[in-house]
């Protein structure tokens, strides 16, 4: 009998099961949504665990059915998701509210309060990365603040996907690529940091248990089964955050080898063989899903979001006959590679790399009365390529090899933007076959943990294909380069003027 493996992702909007063959070939792929973000106040985001549960649950099920596979023939399981979360559950093991995600922010104030107690410099000293509002801790410390005799009853505290693992398993477990993104990890030793959970009041023992990603973290239980269809008994692997578990996904595993990623946000992701720190936290350093390996990755808040604005808010809506992205990004490869002049800041959501600035504001700067759509949808592709060169410069500021780079996301879906990122790195840019998500890597990484693949180098190397590389053009790297200085003088130049914005 064939064996299969089957990848999970609790994502923000849903739940996705994948289910791969020996050859990583998929075999069937299901998603189902989730409930919306509840968001009681400005700048909160919670969403329902049981609601997650409930998408699981139908994604396997409806994966299982598509496939027309049996229950027994799935050899392993694993699990990948959206990070920072924090699911708070009782002694009981019931969830005691809705669990903070990794949008909300609330907790800015608490992000300062860890750094004064701790020192900046002890900080990333000990979890490798600073206080941001993104992090799991900040939310612990909100609810401790805010909602004390709730935490009283806290026993677990764990990371979304790992809310599923429970369920399915019975285990309280989380992999070290996911634990690395609570400031409560020891990033450069793979192991729970014993300070940062004394100078936060948190007893150890409500947390979860750490395995390495393609370690099997636990089994199908009885409740499990009936609730999936799964046997019981099945092995579940740790897998991954889905930063790292996408990583796998697109063979970024070795020293040197790097993505790009652009989605809503966008993420710059290079593996290491060491962890490597920036003494200024400007990117985030994480244990990679690879075991004995680490990654750095540097992110920008609204990439692929900068572009849906546009289209959104300038460009019509659905009723009002908005605009295709392929109309928008057609307009503007009409026009010239640096946008005559115009530049774009994708601030829209304040900025993490390299400014760590919540107040950043979006700006579009050099704007004529010659400038036409295309124009403005032009500078918002190069802008937000700009933006993720600045992860490539603190690489090379810190001697990070980057020997190759693939893309993925939005910006490797389109002709233009592929062309545009080659032409900002200064290198070409590599496009896979198929670019399954981080689903596809938390399978690859099953696979590995029920020996279908001896390593995670092995399986990417089985099942990631570069379908096309795209080099770039000498004269628009020039260009680019100029364009780059010019972009890099627009922060420092308005950001009183950002600061005074948020107080206007």
């Amino acid at each position: 009998m064939a064996r299969k493996i089957l990848g999970i992702d609790v994502g923000t909007g849903g739940t996705r099961a994948v289910l791969l063959d020996e050859t990583g070939k998929i075999v069937a792929s299901v998603t189902t949504e989730h409930a919306p973000i509840s968001a009681p106040q400005i700048g909160w985001a919670e969403q329902d665990p049981r609601d997650w549960w409930r998408a699981t649950c139908a994604a396997i099920k409806d994966c299982l059915q598509l496939a027309r596979v049996m229950p027994n023939e799935v050899a392993g399981i694993g699990l990948t998701g959206q990070m920072h979360g924090m699911v708070l559950l009782d002694a009981a093991g019931e969830v005691l509210r809705p669990a903070i995600i990794w949008c909300d922010q609330r907790t800015e104030s608490e992000g300062r309060a860890i750094t004064a107690k701790v020192g900046a410099r002890r900080l990333i000293e000990l979890t490798a990365n600073p206080a941001l509002t993104n992090f799991t801790l900040t939310k612990i410390w909100w609810v401790q603040q805010h909602e004390p005799q709730l935490w009283s009853r806290v026993r677990t505290v764990l990371l979304p996907k790992d809310y599923a693992r429970f369920r399915l398993t019975g285990a309280r477990a989380c992999d070290v690529a996911d634990a690395s993104g609570t400031l409560l990890f020891d990033v450069a030793h793979r192991r729970w940091s014993q300070p940062m959970a004394e100078i936060s009041g948190i007893n150890p023992e409500v947390l979860p248990y750490i395995f390495e990603s393609p370690e099997i973290s636990g089994r199908i239980s009885d409740e499990g089964a009936r609730a999936t269809g799964l046997c019981a008994g099945t092995p579940v692997v740790a897998g991954a955050g889905d930063q790292a578990a996408g990583a796998v996904g697109m063979g970024i595993v070795r020293p040197g080898a790097v993505s790009a990623t652009i989605g809503t946000s966008g993420v710059v992701f290079a593996s290491t063989a060491k962890p490597t720190i920036d003494p200024e936290g400007r990117i985030h350093t994480f244990c990679h899903a690879v075991p004995g390996r680490w990654h750095v990755m540097g992110v920008t808040q609204a990439a692929g979001f900068s572009l849906r604005w546009f289209r959104d808010e300038l460009c019509g809506t659905p009723s009002r006959n908005c605009v295709s992205y392929d109309e928008l990004t057609a307009e503007a490869a009409k026009t010239k590679p640096g946008a005559d002049g115009l530049l774009w800041l994708p601030y829209l959501m304040g900025e993490r790399t390299p400014h760590l600035d919540p107040d950043a504001r979006g700006a579009l700067v050099g704007l004529t009365a010659q400038h036409t759509r295309g124009h403005v949808v032009r500078a918002i592709l190069e802008g937000v390529a700009f933006s993720l060169r600045d992860t490539f410069t603190i690489f090379r500021e810190l001697k990070l090899p980057v020997e190759s780079i693939r893309l993925g996301g939005g910006g490797a879906r389109g002709k233009l933007w592929r062309q545009i990122q080659a032409d900002v790195y200064g290198m070409p840019v590599e496009i896979l076959e198929a670019e399954e998500g981080a689903a596809y890597g938390a399978a690859l990484l099953a696979g590995v943990g029920v020996s279908v693949w001896p390593s995670v180098e092995q399986a990417c190397e089985v099942t990631v294909k570069v379908a096309e590389v795209v080099e770039p053009d000498p004269a628009h790297m020039a260009l680019m380069n100029r364009r780059y200085e010019q972009y890099r003088a627009l922060y420092p130049a308005l950001k009183q003027t950002f600061a005074h914005a948020k107080s206007a």
